[in-house]
């Protein structure tokens, strides 16, 4: 009777356990997933290096989804832009519906004095994709660490003048420092440069794509 009940017992103790093991194991895949996913993201905007690029922030008319100005033109936005989209991410489509779906968290309206969302360009504004990253990625913390930058985070800058700047952090570190360095485009074409302390942050996040957004919000 005694050895019935221990085994009772047991078998009650392991159903419990069970679960609460099962959710520690989907939180540890995740977090590899979500490893793998900077991984990939970082390799895809040190990439970008091997592609020409003339900087031209000029307004063009694309396609919808999946439009791009020509692939030898374009600006800081549109590295992080094709870094996405190599990954099957298409920054376009996401910044357009989440305008569509709430277009006053905007800026588009008290900025550039637009009525209504344009998906010729507002994924490529940095003010927009703040706001976008903000809504539907993680707000990481802006420091002076540069421990705190990961490859795949996001970081936007102030230039100064009105003028602002977005780049991803790589896997390439610098010899000197041993930071994490920057891709971007300030002008002179993709680089990957030490520039995470050159000017003002202004914002840090990771961005995990659609599916990763539904996932931080619960949904299914």
């Amino acid at each position: 009777m005694g050895q019935a009940l221990k085994r009772k017992s047991l078998t009650m103790a392991l159903s419990l356990l069970a679960p609460a093991c099962l959710i520690a194991g989907n939180l540890a895949g995740q977090n590899v997933d979500r490893q793998q996913f900077l991984h990939h993201l970082a390799l895809a905007a040190e990439e970008r290096v091997n592609h020409p690029v003339r900087y031209d922030p000029g307004y063009l008319p694309i396609a919808y989804p999946g439009g791009d100005v020509p692939p030898d033109t374009g600006v800081c936005t549109d590295e992080v832009i094709r870094a996405y989209r190599a990954l099957g991410i298409d920054l376009q489509k996401e910044v357009h519906e989440d305008m569509l779906a709430d277009f006053a968290a905007y800026p588009s309206r008290t900025i550039w004095k637009l009525p209504r969302p344009d998906a010729n360009i507002d994924h490529r504004r940095v003010p927009n994709l703040r706001v976008f990253f903000s809504r539907k990625g993680e707000i990481l913390p802006m420091t002076s660490q540069a421990k705190d930058y990961l490859p795949g985070d996001l970081v936007t800058w102030d230039l100064g003048h009105g003028l602002t700047h977005i780049g991803m952090v790589v896997e390439r570190t610098t010899l000197v420092s041993g930071r994490h360095m920057i891709e971007h485009n300030i002008g002179s074409g993709p680089r990957i440069e030490d520039v995470l302390f050159d000017w003002k942050i202004t914002g840090h996040y990771r961005y995990f794509g659609p599916r990763g957004s539904e996932a931080a919000s619960g949904k299914k």
